[in-house]
């Protein structure tokens, strides 16, 4: 399935794509005692969860072993992209400007992440009038 046409995933599947990504192929279990992981959330529903996923192709499994692993089918940075596409036509109709603003006026932006922000912006903007 390309990856354009991925459905995005629930919050419960982006955070189980989150461990994922973080570490690697992983079992079931591996991921029911990762830290990050709500204590509540029971071995099945993980294992049930995973089993959506597999359906969605949002991740892959190896069943090679008697412990199956599971592994993201969606790079991470693939995958924000898309979210924030998502983000951006419906919640702020396309409007990047209003996006930014309302970020940014969370103020949780640091004088380190301000600075990331504009060599992007300058980056951005070299890639742009190149074409």
């Amino acid at each position: 399935m390309p990856l354009d046409s991925l459905p995005l995933p629930t919050d419960a599947e982006l955070a189980l794509l989150r461990i994922l990504w973080r570490l690697g192929p992983s079992t079931v279990r591996e991921i029911h005692e990762d830290p990050s992981i709500d204590r509540a959330l029971a071995y099945t529903t993980v294992l049930k969860t995973l089993q959506v996923m597999l359906d969605k192709h949002l991740v892959t499994r190896d069943a090679s072993e008697r412990s199956h692993r599971y592994a993201p089918a969606v790079p991470q940075e693939h995958l924000e992209r898309g979210l924030t596409a998502d983000l951006l036509e419906r919640g702020f109709g396309g409007s990047v400007e209003r996006l930014i603003l309302r970020a940014l006026g969370r103020e949780r932006a640091t004088d380190a992440d301000l600075a990331k922000i504009r060599a992007l912006i300058q980056d951005f903007r070299t890639r742009r009038d190149r074409k």
